[in-house]
């Protein structure tokens, strides 16, 4: 017999993994800029690697755009005449091409995104990747305004020799949301702390047990979810912590040792167990949800 579907005013989305191919990207993106730097400087990838997992971590991020102009390791193989910028420009193209060609969404996603909106329901997603680059990425998979609003920490510091504004070739207007709405969280305020998404749900004014949660991470976005007693879904399609290729990105990981360990524990009750799964893509929602329109509780 089928479980009775939940009632839900609120969906609130994790995104990256979640509605489109985070990992993927990153992993074809950075793999053809380290295969770049290596070529073009000659320093072991191992080398490498430590020195590039350093900034990230000083900048909290495995995406910090500004990433060669703080490898003063790569000094050595610049040839008179040019600047570091210049001579591992190649890296860099590399770099933004291979995540262009593999940022997407999951299928089912963009229709899916559709129906809640027809039907007055609003979506959020919360996000700890930093401003730049999710703003991009709202962008390039299409899916500004069907979010109606977007949670996240601001953009990373940058270097004190680099001014954004003078590197990014385009107006700063380009690289703003038109519709989707962007409110910034607090530093440092990271999943699974409950902070966050407490605050989203008093700002639409709905109750907990009328929003549902979706992520890919059992101890950062199921373990929230729970924490605030909102209906937890797992993205199960999206988990990608067992893939051969996640050794490259826990190598530069601005996680610590112990995250990554935790992260990979899968003993019995080290991690929660998802009230929903959702297998093949975020369309599952509907098999398990019945959602209504938005509106706050007291109207």
């Amino acid at each position: 017999m089928a479980s009775r579907k939940r009632t839900a005013r609120l969906l609130v989305v994790d995104l990256d993994d979640t509605l489109w191919t985070w990992f993927d990207a990153w992993h074809k993106s950075f793999r053809a800029f380290l295969d770049e730097l290596v070529r073009l400087s000659g320093i072991d990838e191992q080398n490498l690697t430590a020195a590039i997992r350093t900034v990230h971590q000083k900048y909290g991020t495995t995406e910090f755009s500004w990433l060669i102009d703080e490898l003063d390791i790569l000094d050595q193989a610049v040839p008179s005449g040019k600047t570091r910028d210049e001579y591992y420009d190649p890296a860099l193209h590399a770099q933004n091409k291979a995540r262009k060609e593999a940022t997407v969404l999951y299928p089912g996603v963009k229709n899916t995104l559709e129906k809640l909106r027809s039907r007055g329901t609003t979506v959020i997603g919360y996000t700890e990747s930093l401003a730049f680059w999710t703003h991009w990425r709202i962008q390039r998979t299409g899916i500004d305004g069907l979010l109606a609003y977007l949670y996240s920490s601001e953009d990373h510091d940058s270097p004190s020799c680099v001014v954004p504004e003078q590197r990014r070739h385009l107006p700063a207007s380009y690289y703003q949301l038109r519709e989707t709405v962007h409110r910034h969280v607090p530093k440092g305020v990271l999943k699974p702390s409950p902070f966050v998404l407490q605050q989203i749900i008093d700002d639409q004014g709905v109750t907990a047990a009328e929003t549902v949660y979706v992520g890919d991470s059992l101890m950062k976005d199921i373990a929230m979810a729970q924490s605030v007693e909102a209906i937890d879904v797992l993205a199960q399609y999206g988990m990608r912590f067992r893939d051969p290729r996640y050794s490259l990105l826990q190598s530069v990981s601005h996680w610590t040792d112990q995250m990554v360990q935790y992260e990979q524990d899968g003993r019995p009750g080290v991690h929660p167990t998802p009230t929903l799964t959702l297998a093949e893509g975020l369309h599952e929602l509907d098999e398990h949800v019945a959602f209504k329109p938005t509106q706050r509780t007291n109207e």
